[in-house]
């Protein structure tokens, strides 16, 4: 069995938003809340980052069976994000095969799609497997085999997982994931995709 754990990244100031999107309502509890109700069934390990109105979004976390990673410096960009992450996992001393890495801000994602990344990787093949739109756009989710932690490791600024992804990309799989890998950064975009989408 593969021992492979979950990011998810949340540390952004969603600066294009104009407030903080992980707390968006997104059926009947906040977009934060939403995505890890919707990962956790999927891994045995879930790790949340935040960082920018981590005061204020943390209260909201305390009941859920997952581990929070505190990004002080979030205002470095995504990369640095990433990075940090990998490096305290690291320092945790776990084993692990992979990490599957996931937005906040893509609640259009399912459960099952993060399954079906999972199915599709096999240790000890150096396999990336990432997600693709119906336009052909590939990046995140994406799920990195451990061997491609010292690449992450050495991300800085903005330059998130898919650099990682462009420089590796004959090691890749992908799943097609429709037209569901919109993020939502504007709030024209928000009251579009909740009311199409939000469960109710």
């Amino acid at each position: 069995m593969i021992n492979v754990h979950h990011i998810l990244l949340a540390a952004g100031e969603s600066k294009r938003m104009g407030e903080p999107k992980q707390l968006l309502n997104w059926g009947n509890k906040n977009l934060i809340q939403y995505q890890i109700e919707n990962i956790l069934p999927t891994t045995k390990k879930l790790y949340v980052v935040i960082g920018a109105y981590s005061e204020i979004i943390e209260p909201f976390l305390k009941n859920y069976p997952i581990e929070v990673i505190r990004f002080s410096d979030w205002k470095k960009g995504m990369g640095e994000s990433l990075s940090y992450s990998i490096k305290k996992i690291e320092q945790l001393n776990f084993a692990l095969d992979g990490v599957l890495v996931s937005l906040v801000d893509q609640p259009l994602i399912s459960s099952s799609h993060y399954l079906k990344m999972r199915m599709l990787f096999e240790k000890g093949k150096d396999l990336i497997i990432g997600s693709e739109s119906n336009l052909g756009w590939k990046g995140v989710p994406i799920l990195f085999d451990s061997n491609y932690f010292e690449q992450i490791k050495s991300l800085t600024g903005d330059k998130g997982a898919r650099s990682v992804l462009q420089k590796n990309i004959h090691y890749a799989k992908f799943l097609e994931a429709g037209d569901n890998l919109i993020d939502i950064d504007t709030p024209e975009c928000y009251e579009k995709f909740y009311k199409k989408f939000s469960p109710q």
